[in-house]
This record gives C-alpha cells, sequence and structure tokens, in this order.
C-alpha cells in the first residue's frame, strides 16, 4: 500500500534494410573513449457501463460473438496502415479460448487488477502477412494486461515502432519477427516463459521483464531492468544492460471490478530493480473511479468540451477515433490523467498546437497520437511554456506511449513535434515520424525540421524513435537529462547537399546536445542513413558539446542497404568514429 496518493480523489490501495554497414562506437566521456489491491471506492455503488462509443468492444467470456467480432475488427484493420479506423479490444477477467489477431491501429486490453486475471487461450499475434511477412512497417498496435497461452507454445508479434506489448505474461515462447524485416520495437513489465527470438529485428528496447533466455542480437538492443538480459559485452556485441531504472512508472490501465470501472494508475518507482511490478500477486497504485474521468468520443466532443471537462477538474479518457481540434487542448491542473483508448488521434485543424500541458506536476499523460494538419503547426506537442519554469521532483509529469506523425496519412506540416520546457518530464516510448512513405510525402511537401526538443532540466527518456525531420531529430538544451535507448532514420529525401546543411557543415546530426549544456547521459543511440534522392553527407550522427558531464556509452551509425553511393555519414560523434559510407564495417570503443 503506498502511504499518500497525490492523485486527487483516488482510494490508496496495494522497412526492408537489404545490406547494412555499420559503425560503433563505446563510452564517451566529453567525447572521450572510456571505456491486488484491498481498497475500493466506497461511496458510489455499482455503475452502468461507461458509454466508450462504438469502436470500443468489451467482451465477457460467456459471449458467443467474441471470435466473429474481433475477426471483422482484424479484417478492417490488417492492412489499414493510415487508415482512419481506431478499435480498442477489451476482455473482462476470465478465459477465452481463441486467437487474437491484432491489426493497425487495434488495442487489446485485459480488464483485471493483474495480467491472470485474462487469459487467452490462444494467441495474441500480428505477423505482417499483408506484407509478405515484412514487419518493417507493422506500427501502431498495443497488447497489455493479460494473458497469453498458446497452444502450441510460440506467440508471433513480429512489429516495428509504436507497438508496445506491457504487462503481458507469455506462457510459452515470444517471437518478435516473422519471415521478414522488422524495426522494434517496446516491451516492458512483460514475463515471457520461454525464449524471446527477436529475429530480424534491427533494434529493441526492454524494460523490466523477464524470460528463459533472449535469442538474437542485431544493431541496438537495450535492457534496463531485466532479468536473464543477453550476455556479450558492446561492441562486439550490441548489447547494452541497466540493472536499475532511477525512477520509473508503469503506464495505467483500464480496471473492470464487481460491476465498476477504475482507471489504476502504477505508482511511480526509483532505483527500480529486475523484474516485473506484477508477479507476486499484487496490484500496487490508485484506483481512480471512471465517473472521475471525462470520456470523450470524436465526433461528438471537441476542444471547447474537453477543455470545459478539464477545466472543472475531470481526468480525460479519448476514446477511439480521430479529433480534428480548432484549439488547443490544455491541461491546467496538476496531477491530471490523460489516457488514450484505442489509439485517439488529435489532429489540429488550423495549425494550434494540439496539446499543452501546463500543469506544474504529475500530470500523466498516455496512449495518444498526434497528426499534423495541412495547416503548419508550431509544435504539436507540449510540456510547459517556454520561459515559465515549472516541474518538482517530488512530482514528476509522466508520458507513455506518445506517437506523432507528420505526413503519410494525408497532408501534415510541423515544425517540431514535441517541445518538453518543464523539468522533472519522465517519458517512455515516443515514435516521432516524419513519414518517408504514403500520401503526401515529400521534401517540401511534409515538412518537418524537428521532431523532439528538450529544454527543461531533468529530463528522462526510455525507448525514443526519432526519424526522417528535415533538421537536427533531437535537440536537448536541458541539463541533466538522461535517454535510455534512441534510434532514428536521417531524412532520406534531402535533394541537395546545399539544402542540407548545418551551421556545422554537411548535413545534420541527428542526436544533438546544446552548446551550453554541461551534464547529460545516453545509452544504447543508433543513428541510421538511406539517402535516396542525391548523395549527401552527414558530418557526424552525434554533435556534442566536450564538457566532462557529457556521458554517451554505446554508440553507433549504420547504413541501411541502397541508397546514393557515395552519400553517408562520416563520424559516430563530432570527429570520432568512422565512416559509414563505403561498404567496409568498422566498430571503434
Amino acid at each position: 500500500m503506498i502511504p499518500h496518493c497525490r492523485l486527487p480523489s483516488c482510494v490508496p490501495t496495494k522497412a526492408d534494410c537489404g545490406g547494412i554497414k555499420a559503425n560503433r562506437i563505446g563510452l564517451i566521456i566529453a567525447v572521450i573513449i572510456a571505456g491486488h489491491g484491498s481498497y475500493l471506492h466506497s461511496v458510489e455503488s455499482k455503475a452502468a457501463e461507461p458509454d466508450f462509443g462504438p469502436n470500443v468492444h468489451v467482451f465477457h467470456p460467456q459471449q458467443s460473438d467474441v471470435l466473429p467480432r474481433i475477426t471483422a475488427v482484424f479484417k478492417e484493420q490488417e492492412s489499414a496502415q493510415f487508415g482512419p479506423g481506431r478499435y480498442a479490444l477489451l476482455f473482462k477477467p476470465g478465459r477465452y479460448e481463441l486467437d487474437v489477431p491484432v491489426g493497425f491501429f487495434t488495442h487489446v486490453a485485459g480488464l483485471g487488477r493483474l495480467p491472470g486475471d485474462v487469459t487467452i487461450a490462444g494467441r495474441v499475434w500480428t505477423d505482417a502477412a499483408w506484407m509478405k511477412h515484412n514487419a518493417t512497417c507493422n506500427f501502431w498496435r498495443a497488447v497489455e494486461n493479460l494473458t497469453v497461452a498458446p497452444p502450441d507454445g510460440v506467440n508471433v508479434w513480429a512489429v516495428s515502432q509504436a507497438a508496445p506489448m506491457r504487462r503481458t505474461h507469455i506462457k510459452g515462447e515470444l517471437q518478435l519477427s516473422s519471415r521478414g524485416g522488422s524495426s522494434g520495437g517496446f516491451l516492458a513489465d512483460c514475463k515471457i516463459d520461454g525464449a524471446v527470438k527477436a529475429g530480424s529485428q534491427q533494434q529493441w528496447f526492454s524494460r523490466h521483464s523477464g524470460w528463459k533466455e533472449w535469442k538474437g542480437i542485431n544493431w541496438n538492443m537495450v535492457f534496463v531492468g531485466c532479468e536473464n538480459a543477453p550476455a556479450g559485452e558492446w561492441p562486439e556485441q550490441a548489447v547494452t544492460r541497466i540493472e536499475r531504472a532511477p525512477l520509473v512508472r508503469e503506464k495505467p490501465y483500464l480496471v473492470c471490478e464487481g460491476g465498476r470501472w477504475f482507471v489504476q494508475v502504477p505508482p511511480p518507482r526509483r532505483d527500480a530493480a529486475t523484474g516485473t511490478t506484477w508477479e507476486k500477486g499484487e496490484a500496487p497504485g490508485a484506483l481512480l473511479p471512471i465517473e472521475r474521468f471525462h470520456i470523450a468520443q470524436a465526433g461528438r466532443d471537441n476542444a471547447a468540451s474537453i477543455n470545459a471537462a478539464l477545466h472543472a477538474g475531470k481526468h480525460l479518457l479519448l476514446t477511439p477515433g480521430i479529433y480534428a481540434l480548432d484549439d488547443t487542448l490544455v491541461v491546467s491542473r496538476s496531477d491530471t490523467v490523460v489516457f488514450g483508448l484505442g489509439f485517439p488521434s488529435l489532429v489540429p485543424a488550423n495549425g494550434k498546437t494540439a496539446l499543452r500541458v501546463e500543469a506544474g506536476e504529475g500530470v500523466i499523460v498516455s496512449g495518444l497520437m498526434v497528426d499534423a494538419g495541412a495547416q503548419e503547426t508550431e509544435t504539436l506537442v507540449e510540456f510547459g511554456r517556454p520561459g515559465r519554469p515549472a516541474g518538482r521532483a517530488e512530482n514528476p509529469t509522466w508520458v507513455h506511449d506518445l506517437i506523432c506523425r507528420v505526413g503519410g496519412y494525408g497532408p501534415g506540416k510541423a515544425q517540431t513535434m514535441v517541445a518538453i520546457h518543464a523539468s522533472h518530464v519522465v517519458g517512455e516510448n515516443f515514435w516521432l515520424w516524419r513519414a518517408d512513405h504514403g500520401a503526401n510525402v515529400g521534401w517540401s511537401e511534409n515538412t518537418c525540421e524537428t521532431g523532439l526538443r528538450v529544454e527543461g532540466a531533468d529530463v528522462t527518456l526510455y525507448g525514443l524513435f526519432v526519424e526522417h525531420t528535415q533538421k537536427y531529430q533531437t535537440i536537448w538544451n536541458g541539463e541533466r537529462g538522461r535517454v535510455y535507448f534512441y534510434q532514428s532514420e536521417m531524412p532520406y529525401d534531402p535533394p541537395t547537399q546545399a539544402a542540407w546543411r548545418s551551421p556545422r557543415g554537411d548535413g545534420f546530426a541527428s542526436y544533438k546536445i546544446g552548446d551550453a549544456v554541461k551534464t547529460h547521459e545516453a545509452w544504447g543511440v543508433g543513428v541510421y542513413h538511406y539517402f535516396t534522392d542525391a548523395v549527401v553527407i552527414a558530418d557526424r550522427g552525434i554533435e556534442t558539446p566536450e564538457a566532462p558531464g557529457i556521458q554517451l556509452r554505446h554508440l553507433l551509425t549504420f547504413r541501411l542497404g541502397g541508397g546514393r553511393k557515395g552519400s553517408g555519414i562520416r563520424h559516430v560523434i563530432n570527429d570520432r568514429g568512422g565512416e559509414v559510407i563505403v561498404s567496409e564495417r568498422a566498430r571503434v570503443k
């Protein structure tokens, strides 16, 4: 039981890559090589089922049409990479003997307090058959809070970015690829009884999970607080092992218990050791009754109605759908929970920022997509405001599973996807993507300069993916930043070298630490390139000041197969690390 909960009105409770060229670099210091709960809310009686709208399917074990409904959703979503459908498949506690295929924009979740409360006696799977088993575009799907017991002992989860698996028990083996490429991915608070087979996964981030054995290491794999992390030492094996996380919190999840609905909010953990949070049969945290949430539906709610609910002190639950916003959603009250269910997508209709968290502390944001609109937006998502100090170490702001996109689905333009001005923000599993394929894609069409800009101090990110923006992908100006795993592809489409030059020379580094920063740490930083439209060079993949407090460990650049001959990256970091332009493969400690 937690002694005190700061949340209001809560109850304390227990792409196809082809050939590759690579360069890895080891520890850098100042760019020098070196090495279940017993308490429920008692005031309100059993309530009616919440109105989550037509795209949320709630199942119970005795229901006769579970499989046909799941099959219908998958048929619609299997290949709908840029489609408008958004769905959540929610399973009340019990046992279900069926398979659950998971397509695009589909969120599968158990509704128990513990993963063992819901058992799928079958597979919960995705295999990219729609793309001839090439899973490099298997994005935008999620599984959480259930047990999967496949009859043959094998569950396939062949995914790439923005496809998190959380709080899941696999009673068997987990395969992370099918018969083609894959470029993931994110695993947290999961238990796999058998082996994890990474297969073709280019990179992967795992946190506070365990398995019998991990098989397969490719380019860059980072394990934080994981049991039986694979052996091997960098750079001969692209493995980064970190025993404990300094500050972490599991993502909130839905619970249906005794006819009542809640959002369970796990507590923060400091210096968190290895393993999952739930294997001892405990579900610590706060149960927030669903009545304390404004349940928004696309087509019914707009920015005005959502902001009015937030201003009145409601938490916010966004159901599946696409929300065209004519104004910014503003979170101004501390300790507010913003919970996305089924990949709700926020789209600024007139160029205004989609979401701004102005509250100084304790806000939790999870499970959101934000898509740039046809009118250019300066910043899609903001945490804090420029020049207004905010944030407290005692009560950080938390962000889980944040996805931003510019183009691919249609017209989209933004200058920056996410800006963090506040201090003491902890985030995980960000994918910030300027589209490299789909509709409205081109150097002057889906424009975006920067994926992430961090100005606040003491910001920590676990699993940061930023791709294809046209200048620096990530700019970090705040002090004492920490990043556990970074994956980035430079833009494929600079038209000329003259059009793609930074103040420091040819091209833009992907990961840029501001010149005035004195202290910054990062582990497992990977930058890839594949220049298709012109012969262009980036002088470096990572750019940092030379300061003793800048500590970057396990760094690499890769050349993806193809691209224009003679293009590439000269150095891994500043002037260190060999080039990835010609065919030779180089590694540097």
